[in-house]
This record gives C-alpha cells, structure tokens and sequence, in this order.
C-alpha cells in the first residue's frame, strides 16, 4: 500500500522538481540581468571606474549562476 502511495506521488515530485529549477533559471535570469543594468548605469555616470565595475559584474554573476546551477542540480537529483 505504501508503495503504490509512493508511485502516485511520483508524478507530482517530478512536476515540483521541474517547477523549482524553473524558477532558479528565472530567479539568476533575472538577477544577471539586474547586476548587468546597475553596472551599466554606474559605468555611465563614472566612466573611469568602469574597469572595477566590470570585474565586480563578473564576479559576482558567477556566483549567481553558480548558485542557480546548484539548485538546479539539486532539482535534478530530485527527480526519480
């Protein structure tokens, strides 16, 4: 009876784990997109920063992908 229970669900596991690395995907999409207009707007209103505010942009959208590469890695591993 609990496995059959567990089977039912598994359709439901699988569309929540495809949702949530959905909205990761989304979630860095919007984020990079965020720190790519900021340092657009910084590098226009100081152009002689504008090397340090491209290497900060790099990194830190790095670390942005990297965490939604992260979750959506654990959504997959999620996944039956």
């Amino acid at each position: 009876m609990i496995l059959s229970l567990l089977e039912a669900t598994t359709g439901l596991a699988q569309l929540g784990t495809a949702i949530g690395a959905g909205l990761a995907t989304i979630g860095a999409g919007i984020g990079i997109g965020k720190i790519g207009s900021s340092a657009m707007e910084a590098m226009a209103r100081q152009p002689e920063a504008s090397g340090k505010i491209t290497t900060s942009m790099i990194i830190v959208a790095a670390f942005v992908e990297g965490a939604a590469l992260f979750a959506i890695a654990a959504c997959a591993f999620l996944i039956k």
